[in-house]
């Protein structure tokens, strides 16, 4: 019998493992949200995270899932009569489309089978043939554990269609992969802190680019809780529109920390060892769902070519072990199953469950 007093450890992608010390910080003494003691730790984490994201622009600290800036970015940057070109390869960039099209917004779609990518090319050619106001991108596909050529679709972008928004949906990469916000040329990226950033679920951060916030003024009906100017004159003051979700960015402010110490080319190279150690021990055993050139350094979904039974596994390393990985999403439910390694999983944690895993498989 399951017990939520008693959770199993996390190899899902998201929520992941959280240290101790992490959650240590869910239990300080709570602030006033408008008093300066919040002042002062909001605007030290927002610092910290322009540092993360490469970026002089602006950071926002948001009360709600990253699923949230989905709605914000369609919302707040695109008016009513301009189209949309959403690319789509999985779960996550589909969920994308239809957001824009619940806000009554014109969407065109480039869409590819799950395990594809999405390529500078494939961009060029939709743009080329139509007028779009944005364009939107999942960078690293949680259902399918494909990360996409962003670069390079980025570099492309600023050169042939620079009066392109771009949205970002960087809910499994941001931190586990490299991301320079204003090198991309991007206008929204957003994620939630339960991936990489390893802290429990309740809060999202995003960036938006100085151009986007412009293009916010122009924009009626922007709705209120996700209003970027909302959020823009409250960052001004270090504080949040609506009651901020405080003990998760106390957490946030202590990882910020830790990942500014150890630096982000490391954090990105320890999220490269761990995935390639990950991928080989797939290719061993199964094989990958994704192309290895686009698989993912915070997840990997293998392929499940032996045809094990994917529930039934997982069910034994709860039952005996405590410890649960994912199984396909959606459509791709015993196809194929997926390991996070993101944020503070780490070598000895992977060595151990893919070891169970073989036990349960011979």
């Amino acid at each position: 019998m399951t017990d939520w007093k008693n959770p199993p450890r996390l190899f899902i992608p998201g929520p992941v493992k959280v240290l101790p010390e992490v959650l240590q910080q869910l239990a300080r003494p709570t602030l006033g949200h408008r008093g300066k003691e919040y002042t002062q730790l909001h605007g030290e984490t927002v610092s910290m995270l322009k540092k993360i994201l490469y970026t002089g622009q602006n950071v926002f600290l948001s009360t709600s899932s990253a699923s949230g800036v989905w709605e914000g970015s369609i919302r707040n940057c695109v008016q009513m009569d301009e189209k949309i070109l959403c690319t789509m390869c999985g779960a996550f960039s589909d969920k994308y489309a239809t957001v824009a099209r619940a806000n009554g917004r014109e969407v065109d779609e480039l869409k590819v089978d799950w395990g594809q990518a999405i390529t500078a090319d494939m961009v060029d050619k939709k743009l080329a043939a139509g007028k779009y106001a944005a364009v939107t991108m999942v960078y690293n596909e949680t259902s399918t554990g494909l990360t996409n050529p962003v670069y390079e679709i980025s570099d492309m972008l600023k050169e042939k269609y620079p009066e392109v928004l771009v949205f970002v949906d960087a809910v499994s990469g941001m931190v586990g992969l490299p991301l320079h916000f204003d090198k991309l040329g991007w206008d929204v990226v957003f994620a939630s802190v339960q991936k990489a950033f390893a802290i429990p679920p309740g809060l999202a951060v995003f960036a938006v680019s100085d151009r986007a916030m412009e293009k916010a003024k122009t924009v009626e009906n922007r709705g209120y809780y996700f209003d970027f100017l909302e959020f823009a004159k409250s960052g001004a003051k270090d504080q949040t529109p609506t009651t901020p979700a405080i003990p998760q960015i106390m957490a946030l402010h202590y990882v910020c920390t830790k990942l500014l110490e150890e630096g982000m080319e490391n954090v990105w190279a320890r999220h490269t060892k761990m995935a390639e150690y990950v991928r080989q021990w797939a290719k061993d055993r199964f094989d990958l769902f994704a192309p290895e050139e686009y698989c993912s350094d915070t997840l990997t979904t293998v392929k499940n070519t032996r045809g094990i039974n994917v529930a039934e596994t997982i069910k034994a390393l709860q039952e005996k072990h405590n410890t649960v990985f994912g199984n396909g999403y959606g459509k791709l439910k015993e196809q194929v199953f997926r390991i996070a390694h993101m944020g503070n999983i780490d070598m000895n944690d992977l060595e151990e469950i893919l070891g169970w895993i073989d036990d349960e498989i011979k």
